[in-house]
């Protein structure tokens, strides 16, 4: 498959616009694993999606995968853990880690959390896709390249290239990226776009070494049906919520019990204020209700069976700042 070469720092300008061409006219398929190949045949790796908060790797991730393994919002920092999600296409088995966007602007014990998430995934891998906004670099964006291992292999991917309206003036801010980092590839795309995610894995293959498969075939993601309820109602939460609900909101499963096509699932939504509480609740208790709705019809979709979902909301004045409280919800 034909992939751009890493541009040197200084390199001339025509040759950083025929890297941009050959970036855009590159290809590659994905195409379902038929069998199992021979072991000695099978290619596996670990590839880190890293970037700021809100810059589309929950997206990405999702689209890669092929189904909804993390969970998205406009909200900032709405991924808080490590998700992994797998696709095997061919006799190659690609397993993305989602990481929590870099947080800087507050060190609170969650973020110190999150941020440790962030820090050790990119040191545990085979290659990474370091998310931008295509044309865009700011101070966040610096603060996850400087996590950038030099050992590593990594991808730039300009995210939102479509709304790029002038590619000439694309050149020059690729050329500033390169002198930052030294880049395998450049990659721009947008991660809503079919054909992007499937020539993402064609330049994704060759980093991942030559070795048996961690998962089986069809597995999507190794996180389970109780953690996807918690983050399905943390994803409503938000979403329902707006603006004014601070981040730190989380959502703790209390029971989840199988019986049949049935599931039984009790939550509670835990929250710093009494205001946040009643903020959630809304008026008659609508608020809530709406967010208990839209969870439980997403995770009967999930499950493929009934679910009876109950949800309390209650006060944890300064959890997020409280490290053994940020372990007992299930931060790392």
């Amino acid at each position: 498959m034909p992939s751009a070469a890493p541009v040197e720092p200084g390199q001339a300008p025509d040759a950083l616009e025929a890297m941009l061409a050959q970036a855009l006219s590159s290809r590659g398929a994905a195409q379902p694993a038929a069998e199992k190949p021979p072991v000695d045949e099978q290619r596996c790796g670990l590839i880190a999606i890293v970037g700021k908060p809100n810059v589309g790797k929950s997206t990405l991730l999702n689209a890669l995968v092929g189904q909804k393994v993390s969970i998205t919002s406009r909200k900032a920092q709405t991924t808080r853990h490590r998700i992994t999600g797998m696709r095997t296409v061919k006799s190659t088995q690609y397993v993305f880690v989602d990481t929590p966007g870099f947080q800087t602007r507050h060190g609170n014990a969650l973020n110190r959390s999150l941020n440790r998430t962030v820090v050790g995934a990119v040191n545990d891998v085979d290659l990474i896709v370091f998310v931008v906004e295509a044309g865009q670099f700011n101070l966040a964006d610096a603060k996850v390249l400087a996590l950038l291992p030099e050992k590593t292999p990594a991808i730039l991917l300009a995210n939102k290239f479509d709304l790029i309206h002038r590619r000439a003036e694309i050149a020059p801010w690729l050329r500033s990226m390169q002198e930052r980092h030294n880049f395998a590839e450049f990659v721009p795309m947008s991660a809503n776009n079919a054909k992007d995610i499937e020539r993402l894995f064609g330049i994704c293959e060759k980093y991942l070494p030559v070795q048996p498969w961690m998962y089986g075939a069809d597995e999507l993601t190794d996180r389970s049906d109780r953690f996807m309820a918690a983050e399905i109602i943390r994803e409503k939460l938000f979403r329902l919520t707006g603006d004014e609900l601070p981040y730190t909101s989380t959502v703790v499963i209390d029971q989840y019990e199988e019986e049949g096509n049935l599931r039984k699932i009790a939550a509670t939504i835990i929250v710093e204020r009494d205001g946040h509480k009643g903020m959630i609740i809304g008026e008659k208790g609508e608020k809530l209700k709406r967010i208990g709705t839209e969870a439980r019809h997403e995770l009967e979709t999930l499950t493929g069976g009934k679910v009876f979902l109950e949800i309390w909301v209650k006060v944890r004045s300064g959890w997020a700042d409280d490290e053994a409280r940020v372990k007992t919800f299930g931060y790392e």
